[in-house]
């Protein structure tokens, strides 16, 4: 896919978060209106399937041989496709929003071709940043800021200088509930991971953006879905940042924990690492001997 295709999808998939955002902006949801998908902490607003539509037929009529996976109009054994495909997520943080926590409150838009994210856009419009990405061309904060935020960029010690974003997530029994839980513990604890500190934003999107800024030095997630996650994949990784799999490298590893898949649902995502310190494979593994146990997510 050229870069001229490449620019012209970027400035319709900004075009299209702003318009959302003014969506957002405008709605009123509450605890009271909102319903529920899997379980309770699982939710979804009226605004959620309306700013899928308002994206989702706009892209048809711009793009009518694209695919559309979106996160409101998905059916149990939809898959990304080969082919160029839009992937969104209409309102990543629904639970913010519903709370009218809006600092973690955003858009995703992301293209993929080939299983690969090549453009990306994401934006917050209660903060009134947009993060945007296209293969190749870095990536940037209100399309003039180059990220990472830093520069020089700062060096990656260790985890016990590392400010890591985890996430509650939605599904709170069984092995992966179990899995993030003690991981959890093993990074706070003196003597394991004491890492500097943890933080839980609520939307995935926006913890790959401020890792990819810099101000986040790891994210470890899993149970996300595509949506979730190729747009601020594409942010990361041309900002310099890495993304491996949430599951240690092992016999028991059935991928390469270094190319996980953007529809894995497992993602360990390391920002940039200025010189003078440790690499991000380094730090990757020295995060992996502290997860406890594996994830087992169905795509």
């Amino acid at each position: 896919m050229d870069q001229a295709k490449l620019q012209d999808v970027h400035n319709l998939l900004v075009e299209l978060a702003y318009e959302a955002g003014r969506m957002m902006r405008a709605a009123t949801p509450s605890t009271l209106t909102s319903g529920s998908k899997k379980n309770s902490v699982d939710l979804v607003t009226e605004t959620d399937r309306a700013v899928e539509k308002m994206i989702s037929s706009k892209l048809q009529e711009r793009y009518p041989d694209y695919a559309f996976l979106g996160e409101e109009g998905y059916q149990p054994g939809m898959r990304l496709g080969t082919g160029p495909t839009f992937v969104v997520d209409p309102i990543d943080g629904t639970t913010n929003f519903i709370h009218a926590n809006g600092t973690g409150v955003c858009v995703s838009l992301a293209l993929c071709d080939k299983k690969v994210p090549v453009v990306g856009v994401i934006y917050n419009p209660f903060t009134d940043n947009l993060y945007s990405a296209i293969r190749g061309q870095g990536s940037f904060l209100n399309r003039k800021i180059r990220l990472p935020l830093k520069s020089p960029v700062p060096p990656l010690t260790g985890l016990n200088a590392a400010l890591v974003a985890v996430e509650w997530g939605s599904d709170r029994s069984g092995n992966n509930w179990d899995v993030k839980i003690n991981t959890f513990k093993n990074l706070g604890q003196q003597g394991k991971g004491m890492v500097h500190s943890m933080r839980s934003l609520g939307s995935a999107a926006l913890n790959f953006c401020n890792v990819a800024s810099g101000v986040i030095d790891i994210y470890w997630e899993a149970g996300c879905w595509a949506w979730d996650v190729a747009a601020g994949w594409l942010i990361l990784e041309e900002s310099g940042g890495l993304v491996a799999d949430a599951n240690p490298a092992g016999p028991q590893s059935t991928v390469d924990p270094w190319k996980p898949a953007v529809d894995g649902r497992r993602y360990l995502a390391v920002r940039a690492c200025g010189e003078g310190g440790r690499s991000q494979r380094e730090i990757v593994e020295e995060f992996w001997s502290h997860v406890a146990g594996r994830f087992e997510y169905e795509n």
